[in-house]
């Protein structure tokens, strides 16, 4: 599965962004795609997933009530809407895929070493 992550930029504290990944060349109706960050010197962290067959959506703690995950079947594609931004929120934001027969589990969603594929990621800055 090819994951070219686009929307990045550079915004102000409070502004909103959104991100998108297209997911091509995916199999499974059942698998999920999850969008992770990491900013220099720290380590990947999961944001939020979705699983193209609908259901629950984990977000992580820091983007809770911020940050919407959203996706549309026909153009293979998942939106990360970002609003009141934080400096704070400032790292490469990658996404990753699932392309798996079986449906994910919830915990499945949050681990980056569940992920098959991964695309090269897209920068986010925001400034204060």
């Amino acid at each position: 599965v090819q994951l070219p992550a686009c929307g990045g930029g550079l915004v102000q504290a409070r502004g909103s962004l959104r991100l998108s990944c297209q997911a091509s060349g995916r199999t499974f109706s059942n698998g999920a795609v999850g969008w992770f960050r990491q900013a220099p010197g720290k380590e990947r962290a999961f944001v939020a997933a979705i699983r193209w067959s609908g259901g629950s959506t984990p977000y992580a703690d820091f983007v809770k009530g911020r940050f919407t995950i959203s996706k549309d079947n026909a153009k293979n594609t998942v939106y990360l809407q970002m609003n009141n931004l934080k400096p704070e929120d400032t790292a490469v934001y990658l996404c990753a895929a699932i392309d798996r027969s079986a449906r994910p589990i919830q915990s499945v969603l949050t681990l980056a070493a569940s992920y098959d594929s991964w695309g090269q990621g897209t920068q986010l800055t925001v400034s204060s």
